[in-house]
Formats: structure tokens, C-alpha cells, sequence
């Protein structure tokens, strides 16, 4: 019997954490996106802590446009935050999603942000 759409990317998934981690020096970069919000955070796995965390339902993102303009805007909104705490490169976890449309903008945005990865 076939996967369903969320079974494949759970599998993807658990395939992609096999190989990357997060440390306090390089955290992982850790993006989720729903039908209609998407939510990053940089996360320390040795010590299981979430060190930054952006979304677009904060108020101080710029939540305007379409959902990809959105997504960039969080991917910056997430490097100014990982800046300013002092975290310039990073591990990305694309958390099983395809790295295509919202994904890859919010990693252009961190990009433009300062983010290294």
C-alpha cells in the first residue's frame, strides 16, 4: 500500500536527523510550515534547548504578501534574532519538506539575513 503524503515525510525525515545535528556552536536550523504559517528555530540538540525561534504569526514579522514573501521575511527575522544571540552559521533541517517555494525562501532570507550554511 502506498504512503500517505505525511507518512513520506515523516520517513524523509528520521533519514535527514540520521545524518545532522545541532550543537551550541553550529544549532540546526529547524523549518515547519503549515497550510497557512511557517515557524523556524534554531535548536541545540546535545542539550535539547531551542535557542531562537521565529514564526509568521509574531507580530514583529512582516506578515504581508504572499506566503513566500512571508517565509523570506521569517527567514530574516530568525538571522537578525541568531545574530544579535551571538550564532552565525548553522546546520539547515528542512524537516522533511521539499527545499522548493516557502522552504527555500526562508532559507534565502536567513541567507540575506547574515546566516552561514
Amino acid at each position: 500500500m502506498a504512503l500517505s503524503k505525511l507518512e513520506k515525510r515523516i520517513r524523509i525525515k528520521r533519514r535527514v536527523r540520521g545524518k545532522i545535528s545541532g550543537s551550541s556552536e553550529l544549532p540546526r536550523l529547524s523549518v515547519y510550515k503549515s497550510n497557512k504559517e511557517i515557524y523556524a528555530q534554531l535548536i541545540d540538540d546535545k542539550d535539547g534547548k531551542t535557542l531562537v525561534s521565529a514564526s509568521s504569526r509574531e507580530k514583529g514579522v512582516d506578515a504581508k504578501g504572499t506566503k513566500t514573501e512571508v517565509s523570506a521575511a521569517v527567514g530574516k527575522a530568525i538571522a537578525a534574532k541568531a545574530i544579535a544571540a551571538g550564532i552565525e552559521a548553522i546546520v539547515f533541517d528542512r524537516n522533511g519538506f521539499v527545499y522548493h517555494g516557502r522552504v527555500k525562501a526562508l532559507a534565502d532570507g536567513a541567507r540575506e539575513g547574515g546566516l552561514k550554511f
